[in-house]
């Protein structure tokens, strides 16, 4: 069996199974195929989509009103046809605010070969940024009934995102996170967590169940053997990876703009090695 030919259901098993083994484990976070091509030549495992990468390469901000989720989707799709590894999305806040939306989002979300998929417990809406606890916890139980309901296994990752919405309330968080955790969600999520006793303490609320923990935003900076210390099981790193290719190209036009050379090819990836790269077949 070629690496592409793989089922959906042998990805959805190998990426279930990278939560039940001991260590931890990182899942980039790619913008196109491209990106997720790259990645896959790295070693890694498993990938995971980014909201605010799409956004930025389809020249939009990020933002539930940015991408539709059919964009988001059809991503998705050609990530997981371009590569052999498992592939979970970013899928925001289900797309819609009832607990029926988020159902049919994973629905929609397993039929493209996803293994996996987060549901946010944030509106979209700059005055009221987070649901009440009690539809939170109706939307993450009806994501979890349709992940259940698919004849493969499919990661639900639910996250809380009070801390990056400005309520610092790491209470409220832990809280919705363990209510998650009882609902079903197989990983729990609260990006923002920038200190160790914070991690440690979520840890400690949601185990045996497996944490995801985002590194690549300013505040936090802790290494793979750090945040395993810690009890982490998976580590996102969000749009940083994005934002790194966008700096380079920023500055590779500041030179041109400001300075009129070209230095900055030599630090470019030579265009031979990027043509062999995404002139290999995987079949």
């Amino acid at each position: 069996m070629t690496a592409l030919t793989k089922t959906i259901q042998e990805k959805a098993t190998e990426f279930k199974a990278l939560h039940q083994r001991p260590g931890i484990f990182v899942v980039p976070n790619p913008w196109d195929a491209g990106s997720a091509r790259v990645l896959e030549t790295m070693g890694f495992k498993a990938l995971a989509t980014t909201s605010a990468g799409l956004a930025y390469s389809l020249g939009k901000p990020d933002g539930h009103a940015s991408i539709t989720r059919e964009e988001t989707l059809q991503n998705a799709q050609s990530i997981v046809n371009a590569i052999s590894l498992p592939v979970s999305a970013d899928l925001e806040n289900g797309y819609g605010d009832s607990p029926e939306a988020c159902a049919e989002t994973i629905r929609l979300a397993a039929v493209t070969g996803l293994s996996g998929g987060s549901i946010e417990d944030a509106t979209g809406k700059p005055t009221d940024p987070i649901y009440s606890f009690e539809l939170a916890v109706e939307r993450v139980k009806a994501a979890v009934a349709a992940a259940k309901s698919l004849p493969h296994s499919f990661i639900l990752t639910a996250r809380a995102e009070n801390l990056i919405h400005g309520k610092i309330d790491l209470k409220d968080t832990i809280k919705r996170l363990e209510a998650f955790a009882d609902a079903g969600a197989d990983v729990l999520f609260a990006p923002g967590l920038k200190n160790k006793e914070d991690i440690e303490a979520v840890v400690k609320a949601v185990s045996p169940k497996s944490i995801n923990v985002i590194m690549g935003l300013a505040g936090a900076n802790f290494s793979l053997t750090e945040l395993e210390d810690m009890g982490v099981k998976r580590v996102s790193v969000g749009s940083s990876l994005i934002r790194a290719a966008y700096g380079a190209f920023f500055r590779a036009i500041e030179e041109i703009t400001q300075k009129g050379t070209f230095g900055y090819a030599a630090e470019a990836k030579p265009y031979k090695d990027l043509n062999e790269l995404f002139a290999k077949s995987n079949h």
